[in-house]
């Protein structure tokens, strides 16, 4: 089934400056596009309630926190139709350029976010533009991991295409870690009521410096070398969103469902534990967030881990380990979280971020070995920006649900087994295709074979 693709990837050894810049740009650039979408999630859990939502946070504050959960999942709508311009164009123009272009587009909004005018200065005005800013973080995110994936993956041994794959995934771990470390140190610095009346502001509009060093990094790597053989190749071809779904939907749907349950538990430690652990228990915030900040860092190497040993046990083999340990841990999180005890606390996130490594890091490869080159860049964006609308889009909002209407935390855990258990059900049900050819011919051919 496996086929060599020394040519596609390159015969440089792994430590080529080039190859080391395309992780590097791959990881920065992913981390900074991240770090703009979690910041956003940080300020629904902690203060957008109360800013842009203020009658409704008044008169009813729970419904008015399920709202504001509800704007983090309204971006996710968006994330497909971005995935669909942004693929269309990578497999046409080219994985360098799209990738620039998100970035920007992404930090534009993130800046403007932090500009904003509240619901006390100028009304309904205010949520309605929140929400259009959004929008557009939601549209750059669609087209910004299908890139930087096939970036990576593209360019590496084909023996270490996990490992490679795995640098833009901790860009997930790295961007929340940034963004809740520096909600942490201005909010200790200033207080909690500075950091409500103005201070929230500070970590949005930090990103147009992230965005600069990022777009430096980006311009400076090479365009992928599979995609450059893909246009050497032919003169003319059909567009490539058409061919996908002629002949790849069933890899798309299963995309989407490998993804859900990873990005559901993701998008509670990013959105919903602190301000749980802050608001329904009392625990103190400071300690809070820097107990999900440390917590993160299990995120960041089991991710790291997850890749590089995919390269040994096969992709499909580790996702499905991934996922039992997730199913596993996902209720006892709840009841070490429940204790109110702060280290408690940070064990019991600690371990659920461990889990999530195992079905993360190898993600950017076994996507990029599901699809033929000319068609991978929209296979692997949309099929990553619908799994996100199933899994992360309303996971913080369902879990506020839940809490709401049944008091019991565990509760979400039970959701997160539940979605678990659908992922490792599609994860199962794709043909094991570590070491295909990554030309375009390369994943049809193994999949014939086979």
């Amino acid at each position: 089934m496996a086929t060599s693709d020394a040519t596609a990837s390159g015969s440089a050894p792994l430590d080529t400056k080039e190859r080391r810049k395309v992780l590097a740009g791959t990881m920065v650039g992913t981390t900074i596009e991240w770090y703009d979408f979690f910041i956003y999630a940080q300020a629904a859990g902690l203060v957008l309630a109360p800013l842009f939502l203020a009658p409704m946070a008044e008169s009813n504050p729970g419904v008015a926190q399920v709202l504001s959960f509800a704007t983090i999942g309204i971006s996710f709508l968006f994330r497909p139709l971005g995935a669909i311009v942004a693929g269309h164009l990578g497999d046409k123009i080219g994985r360098k350029k799209v990738l620039v272009a998100t970035l920007v587009l992404m930090g534009v909004a993130t800046c403007l976010i932090g500009l904003l005018p509240t619901y006390a200065q100028i009304g309904v005005a205010a949520p309605v533009l929140l929400i259009i800013l959004r929008i557009l973080q939601g549209f750059s995110a669609g087209g910004e991991w299908g890139g930087a994936a096939l970036m990576s993956v593209e360019h590496a041994p084909v023996n270490k295409r996990g490992f490679f794959g795995a640098y833009p995934q901790i860009g997930v771990p790295c961007g929340m870690i940034l963004a809740t470390f520096v909600v942490w140190l201005i909010t200790t610095a200033i207080g909690p009521d500075a950091f409500l009346e103005w201070g929230w502001r500070i970590p949005f509009l930090l990103s147009f410096l992230l965005i600069i060093i990022g777009h430096l990094i980006r311009k400076s790597v090479e365009e992928s070398p599979v995609f450059k053989q893909m246009q050497e190749r032919r003169a003319e071809s059909s567009a490539p969103l058409g061919s996908l779904f002629r002949n790849n939907t069933r890899e798309v749907v299963l995309a989407a469902l490998i993804f859900l349950a990873n990005n559901a538990a993701g998008y509670l430690v990013i959105a919903f534990v602190a301000t749980y652990a802050s608001t329904a228990l009392g625990m103190e915030r400071g300690p809070v967030l820097l107990a999900t900040t440390l917590a993160s860092f299990g995120w960041l190497v089991s991710t790291l881990y997850g890749g590089w040993v995919s390269d040994r046990w096969g992709r499909v083999r580790t996702f499905q380990i991934g996922f039992v340990l997730l199913a596993v841990w996902a209720v006892p999180m709840w009841l070490m979280i429940d204790t109110a005890n702060i280290l408690f606390y940070f064990a019991g996130v600690f371990v659920f971020c461990l889990t999530l490594g195992l079905s993360y890091g190898p993600q950017s490869a076994l996507y990029a070995e599901m699809f033929p080159a000319e068609i991978r860049y929209s296979g692997v964006s949309i099929g990553y920006a619908l799994g996100a609308i199933l899994g992360g889009a309303f996971a913080p909002m369902i879990a506020q649900l839940l809490l709401e209407n049944t008091g019991m935390s565990w509760t979400i855990g039970a959701y997160i087994v539940g979605a678990a258990v659908i992922s490792f059900i599609g994860v199962s049900l794709v043909k094991e295709n570590m070491g295909v050819d990554l030309h375009a011919e390369g994943v049809d051919e193994a999949r014939k074979a086979s």
